[in-house]
């Protein structure tokens, strides 16, 4: 957890990564023989992360024995960020056209009840929930995303667009509204996908950097995110890190560009430019 010497910087910043437990980090930035036990503990105490973004999520529902033994291995104080699962941003169509009549209310309800463990150790940071490509920006889509906020039940909540044509004022509005946050994303920069842009919606700020691979539409899921950033590139953030934590009570940075360890280089690299 970050403060920063800006004086314009008010609020408070934690800069991580977006998982932790990958086989291809032994050896670079794990000991080669760790378990996988044993990782979040060495994330926390030896390369000196207080948070994580938890994306297994996405794939299955999270157990309350899994969180309540990520809770149980972090100091008081660390945070955990926890993607939503697929079945509340990606599978809710019909015949892939419309919403569903009937709403996944019990697929929220066991989300939520698999979190309790770390709502109740005050280690849950907030719920991400990251739409698809093909989650299109009108009202039927807005009316969801406030159907997903109620079925929450007051968890803390960041909205992510894969779609470009959110980029707009009526977003960012429509967010602000119903106090949910946003979260800035950088990632290749094709047509098609969000653009960079840093604005502050709710109470936490959130960024996610994927990398710059042009292959994104046609590299595998571990491939697509297989970028180092450079150092002038993330000093070009800075400016607008800056200015998110002054409009927000906290800020999460996370690096999702995991691929052989890169997001650990970045996240540390960033946490060293920021209290410059």
């Amino acid at each position: 957890m970050l403060g920063s010497n800006n004086a314009e910087t008010v609020g408070i910043i934690r800069i991580e990564t977006s998982g932790f437990q990958f086989e291809g980090w032994k050896g670079s930035v794990y000991p080669p023989d760790i378990t996988e036990p044993a990782m979040l503990s060495y994330y926390e105490k030896h390369l000196g992360f207080d948070t994580v973004e938890i994306n297994c999520t996405y794939y299955r529902l999270p157990s309350p024995k899994a969180m309540e033994g990520m809770a149980k291995k972090t100091s008081d104080g660390f945070e955990f960020s926890v993607r939503s699962n697929k079945e509340m941003t990606h599978e809710i169509w019909e015949d892939n056209k419309r919403l569903r009549l009937k709403e996944n209310a019990k697929i929220f309800a066991l989300f939520r009840e698999g979190l309790k463990p770390l709502t109740q150790a005050k280690k849950l940071g907030c719920v991400l929930m990251q739409f698809p490509y093909f989650f299109w920006p009108h009202n039927e889509n807005q009316g969801y995303i406030l159907r997903c906020k109620e079925y929450l039940n007051g968890l803390p909540l960041i909205i992510e667009f894969r779609n470009k044509n959110w980029a707009q004022e009526d977003t960012f509005q429509f967010l602000k509204d119903n106090q949910l946050g946003f979260c800035v994303v950088d990632e290749p920069k094709l047509s098609q996908l969000m653009p960079y842009l840093p604005n502050a919606t709710g109470p936490i700020g959130y960024f996610r950097f994927h990398g710059r691979n042009l292959s994104w539409f046609k590299a595998s899921r571990e491939e697509r995110y297989n970028y180092l950033y450079s150092e002038d590139e993330l000093k070009s953030f800075l400016p607008s890190i800056h200015r998110i934590v002054h409009a927000t009570e906290k800020a999460y940075v996370y690096f999702n560009n995991c691929h052989a360890g890169n997001a650990v280089k970045n996240a540390l690299l960033l946490k060293q430019l920021f209290k410059t």
